[in-house]
């Protein structure tokens, strides 16, 4: 996902997209351990995208504290 596309989203979206690719990010490394992991590429994905999340919520928050 796009960080045009995640800061078209309000604080709630950006929080429930947050839990969803915490909880997809579980699922995969939970099948790495287990040798099933079809796509290794979506490891590197998901932290991206947490990543683009994350930073997106910190520059919010900086934002409201300095109006």
């Amino acid at each position: 996902m796009k960080a045009s596309e995640l800061r078209e989203m309000s604080d709630e979206q950006l929080e429930h997209e947050l839990r969803e690719t915490q909880r997809e990010m579980f699922r995969i490394r939970f099948q790495t351990a287990t040798e099933r992991n079809d796509t290794p590429s979506n490891v590197r994905k998901l932290r991206a995208v947490i990543a683009r999340v994350k930073t997106i919520q910190r520059e919010r928050q900086i934002a409201a504290s300095q109006s």
